[in-house]
């Protein structure tokens, strides 16, 4: 059958934009990569560590079962929530459903975000839902973590934004003679963590982050908009002389309900 060059055309637009318009609202937005990354310097034992960031739970959808089976299947070491899982007190109820659907022997710890503190949902609150599922909230706080021989301190920084972030605080209870993980949720705040670093000298291993969610729309690698925060930072791994750092681009969407060109993740950290 000939096609006319007009119909041709028309037919070609209409089949890019529905391709655009289903990967924009459904593939990128629910079909989480995850993504791999060995920081080992060789083989052998290893902590598993996954990470999830602005969940931004507004209601329970399938796409949340698919990632509790995600989590209960890999069975990491630890499992990271770096801000933004929530941005209202009544949205307490999806966490703890959530929560529920991943085993609870798999230890969790969390920070705040800038939307929990916009929210005005609590430490407490935090506290008592977390600590219901093997979770523990940091803000400033630092906690041991040991597996299979291998030993780490993990710290909390209270979100830049719109809490009282304080490294120095942060470390009170750190162990110098161990390698230490940061979960920190605005990757602005990793300049002043390497600025106080150089005198306090602790060894950083790795530093989490979330908030930019990649731009949730990128043409080329430029993001259409990134909130106040991420500094110069957008997703992916940074490098400075003092610390890496890993900035996810989440799972969940804020404002628009899309995604483009900065495809939902939840990475996983061999240690």
């Amino acid at each position: 059958m000939n096609i006319s060059r007009r119909k041709f055309i028309i037919l070609s637009f209409l089949g890019i934009t529905g391709f655009i318009f289903l990967d924009a609202f459904w593939i990128e937005t629910y079909l989480v990569n995850w993504s791999r990354h060995d920081l080992r310097k060789a083989g052998g034992p290893y902590i598993k560590l996954i990470q999830l960031t602005d969940l931004h739970l507004r209601e329970m959808k399938v796409s949340h079962s698919w990632i509790a089976r995600r989590i209960s299947r890999e069975k990491p070491d630890l499992l990271c929530f770096t801000g933004d899982t929530i941005n209202r007190p009544n949205q307490l109820v999806l966490l703890e459903e959530f929560l529920e659907m991943i085993p609870r022997d798999i230890p969790k710890v969390v920070v705040m975000g800038n939307k929990e503190y916009d929210g005005h949902i609590g430490h407490q609150d935090y506290r008592e839902l977390f600590g219901k599922y093997n979770g523990q909230l940091l803000v400033n706080e630092t906690i041991p973590f040991e597996k299979r021989g291998r030993r780490y301190n993990i710290t909390g920084i209270d979100d830049f934004l719109n809490g009282n972030p304080d490294y120095a605080l942060a470390l009170k209870d750190a162990d110098p003679a161990i390698e230490t993980i940061i979960l920190n949720h605005c990757p602005e705040y990793r300049d002043t963590i390497d600025l106080l670093n150089r005198e306090l000298n602790i060894p950083i291993k790795l530093i989490l982050c979330g908030h930019t969610h990649g731009g949730q729309i990128q043409f080329f690698g430029k993001e259409f908009y990134k909130p106040g925060g991420s500094g110069k930072y957008l997703n992916g791994w940074y490098k400075s002389a003092e610390s890496l750092m890993y900035v996810s681009k989440g799972v969940g969407t804020s404002y628009l309900p899309i995604r483009f060109g900065a495809r939902s993740e939840a990475p996983i950290f061999y240690l």
